[in-house]
């Protein structure tokens, strides 16, 4: 409200159409509240009080109640063309606002630069019919949402407009002007040959550069870069072209900075205007071939003198053709006499080809320059060669040189290096294994035996702990195997019979050579003795048998016997390498592929091997010479390819003298001894287990025991007990290991006794246990060798002390 009257208030609410019904209703309600307080109450005054209240509060709700034309009034109040200018004008962009009336609402700063005065878009001054095409993109927008056009200029400012409609309704059109920026025909070209085609022209032997009027060089391609500058990263922009070249006296052209001698060029001109002979031009440059029968002399030479060369060399032509290839050449690439190929890529795996046939073209038409490409041949795919090319001038079509050393020895050598490391890592990997596994093993067969003794055969528990110590002797078996794989094996030669030995290894046997591949065994009669280390004969069978295996991709028949053969059988053979004996004979035959003639004798040479790369160490057979040669053995190869091969091992019958005992070995059950052990055994062993087994098997042989856990320990029982008869001590200890405390108890008792045990085999601690009047026990051990090397140890040191007596006396 603005003014007026109570009385004014009240005649305009009983007028007004919208509330008719408003003031009889008011005036009911205010009686009928004043009824309602005088009769609660019962005083009229009060009642009439409330109810000009009631009334007077229902006028100025009515009065003030919000109309249909306030909130349209709301709703129509212009837009704040503040914020549009500032957004226009941070965008740099020139921009126009108009309505639907065509008058201009909102403009940016640029706009008003190049249009003064800011006249509404279809009312620039344009040149020609621009105002007509800018009223027509007004028209079409405000038909169809968007509109835009090109060509439009006012002087030397060349634009292109859009106009889109906008706004909530609809009811705006943004327009939108972008010069249109002139591209000359020279900076076309420049663009062009310092691009994709320059490197197009370089590729095909063409050195390209474009000049201005003036002669000054605009762009190059790389090819041409090289040759004038001899590196790629030269910027010529700027440069006088003509400054790049010199003339001899018979007017031919050559590059400046190209010694004597080299290729002159030719050089093209093409104006990039017709009508402008003195304007900026393309200019191309291809080398001359010069004196085609001196150079073909010159070359013929050259290539009788590569042929006599010991390293590979071939020549190509500026299209990458190969020309010429020596005979180290052909040999290393596998080029077969009468076939050359065509080019060097058809040397290279498809995958190499394109990288090298672009490295003989820019080496081509470039400067004289040298460098290597690595790429794998086609008959080696496995392995990556150099290929080194150098550019050449001045022997005729010859342009490219390419080196290609014949390595295949040296590669050979090579890999056989990187193999026997690997090898040698696992084999040290297989060693520490080894070790850890020896110690627990120790302690299983040395509960095992412990608790046999207290069991006599036919007891409930008998055969269950005797099926405990198998168990564990088989995985003693699987670590003498690791061992030896890592031939790191300690040798202890025994008196054994081969059935055995081939017995124990037959379900390695059977998971090796897998179930395509059948196994058959057969013994003979009356087989004699032999003495060797049955960990060395398992090697053997099982390197013999996976060879097999290998031989018979397909399946086939893995034969294992054994015979016996008399020193008369062996005069019949006539052998000259077998001198006349007895023998147990043990041949492993396979159905194989069998063995080439000539590779026959070369088959237990190291390192030889004819299996892939990565499938064959060359070791296996050498290793199988080795130990039975170490055995005092032969081992001879019999084979026919297509039908398989055959190893035959002789190994000599051992005699047995009158007073030789069998050692004990693992499987050997623990001794029930007659007379009881005497005297002090320091026991010092790092692995509980272990320690506990073997204090109480040597306490139940009588032997009073001291324990420590360590060298140190060791060294602090040694003072305290006063005397001790036997030092049994581990090898790899914390703290102070076992060589180390031997030498400092040697220096307070020298004629102590020393027995070493170790997870370790002997050949790996030799060094470190290089001590005098020492002995060796390898793990895992059974009671009973514990118990006679213990014994052997106390036996050898009273022979000594004897021997020592009979010196003084």
């Amino acid at each position: 409200m603005t003014g007026g009257s109570y009385k004014e208030d009240i005649v305009s609410l009983a007028a007004d159409k919208g509330g008719r019904f408003t003031l009889p209703l008011l005036v009911g309600a205010a009686l009928l509240s004043a009824g309602v307080i005088f009769w609660a109450v019962g005083d009229w005054a009060l009642g009439a009080g409330f109810a000009v209240t009631i009334f007077g509060l229902g006028v100025l709700l009515h009065l003030f109640r919000p109309t249909a034309h306030s909130i349209a009034t709301v709703r129509e109040v212009a837009p704040d063309w503040t914020v549009a200018r500032m957004t226009a004008d941070m965008s740099g962009m020139a921009l126009a606002v108009t309505d639907q009336s065509g008058r201009l609402v909102c403009a940016s700063d640029l706009y008003g630069e190049w249009f003064p005065g800011y006249p509404a878009p279809p009312s620039l001054p344009l040149d020609r019919d621009g105002a007509a095409l800018l009223a027509e993109i007004g028209r079409t927008a405000w038909r169809d949402g968007e509109a835009q056009c090109t060509g439009l200029a006012r002087g030397a400012l060349k634009l292109e407009v859009k106009a889109t409609r906008t706004g909530r309704s609809d009811d705006y059109l943004l327009w939108h002007f972008r010069p249109v920026r002139q591209v000359s025909l020279t900076e076309e070209f420049t663009r062009m040959v310092t691009g994709e085609v320059g490197t197009q022209l370089g590729d095909a032997g063409l050195m390209a550069a474009i000049i201005g009027a003036e002669g000054r060089i605009r762009g190059t391609n790389g090819a041409f870069v090289l040759r004038a500058a001899g590196r790629m990263d030269a910027d010529l922009t700027g440069r006088d072209l003509a400054g790049y070249f010199r003339r001899d006296e018979e007017g031919r052209i050559f590059f400046a900075r190209e010694a004597p001698g080299m290729l002159p060029i030719a050089i093209f001109r093409v104006l990039l205007r017709a009508d402008q002979p003195d304007g900026p031009a393309l200019i191309l440059l291809v080398d001359q071939p010069g004196n085609m029968a001196a150079s073909g002399s010159s070359l013929s030479y050259f290539q009788a003198l590569l042929a006599l060369l010991p390293f590979g060399l071939a020549m190509t032509d500026r299209d990458g053709r190969l020309l010429f290839v020596n005979d180290s050449f052909a040999r290393a690439a596998n080029v077969q006499d009468g076939h050359l190929p065509a080019y060097p890529g058809d040397l290279v795996v498809a995958e190499d080809q394109a990288a090298l046939a672009a490295a003989v073209r820019r080496y081509a038409v470039g400067p004289q320059m040298t460098g290597d490409i690595a790429v794998r041949l086609r008959n080696r795919p496995e392995e990556t060669v150099a290929f080194s090319l150098a550019g050449v001038r001045g022997l005729g079509e010859a342009a490219v040189i390419l080196t290609l050393k014949d390595d295949n020895e040296e590669s050979r050598l090579k890999r056989q290096v990187a193999q026997a490391t690997k090898m040698q890592a696992v084999g040290q990997l297989a060693g520490g294994v080894a070790h850890d596994f020896n110690n627990i093993l120790t302690a299983i067969i040395g509960h095992c035996d412990l608790m046999l003794m207290r069991h006599t055969p036919g007891d409930s528990d008998y055969d269950d702990i005797q099926q405990i110590k198998s168990n564990s002797n088989r995985a003693a078996s699987l670590t003498r195997q690791l061992l030896a794989f890592s031939r790191q094996q300690t040798l202890r030669p025994q008196v054994l019979q081969l059935p055995d030995i081939v017995a124990d290894v037959s379900n390695l046997l059977k998971r090796l050579i897998g179930e395509k591949v059948k196994l058959e065994v057969s013994h003979g009669r009356n087989l004699g003795m032999v003495r060797a280390d049955p960990g060395q004969i398992e090697q053997v069978i099982v390197n013999l048998a996976v060879n097999a295996r290998d031989a018979m991709p397909e399946g086939g028949t893995l034969r294992i016997q054994t015979f016996t053969i008399s020193a008369a059988q062996v005069r019949e053979m006539r052998s000259t390498v077998l001198p006349p004996a007895d023998y147990t004979g043990l041949r492993i035959s396979d159905t194989g592929t069998g063995i080439p003639p000539d590779l026959l004798p070369k088959i237990f040479e190291p390192f030889f091997t004819t299996k892939e790369v990565g499938k064959g160490t060359g070791l296996g057979l050498s290793t199988v010479y080795g130990i039975v040669k170490q055995s005092g053995g032969y081992i001879f190869a019999e084979s026919v390819p297509g039908q398989g091969t055959s190893f035959v091992i002789y190994l000599p019958v051992h005699v047995a003298g009158a007073e030789e005992k069998q050692a004990a070995t693992i499987r050997t059950p623990p001794a029930r001894r007659t007379s009881w052990g005497t005297g002090t055994i320091l026991l010092v062993e790092d692995e509980d287990m272990v320690r506990a087994v073997a204090e109480r098997a040597l306490t139940r042989q009588g032997y009073k025991v001291l324990t420590a856990s360590d060298g140190e320990q060791g060294l602090e029982a040694l003072k305290q007990a006063g005397k001790v008869d036997l030092l049994l001590s581990d090898v790899v200890m914390p703290n102070m290991d076992g060589p180390a405390m031997v030498r400092e108890a040697r220096a307070m008792h020298p004629d102590l006794p020393i027995l070493f045990m170790s997870g370790y085999a002997e050949e790996q601690l030799r060094k470190s246990i290089d001590i005098d009047n020492v002995s060796f026990l390898p793990k895992p051990f059974s009671v009973a060798q514990l118990s006679e090397a213990v014994a052997d140890a106390f036996t050898g040191s009273a022979a000594s002390e004897d021997t020592g007596d009979g010196a003084q006396s």
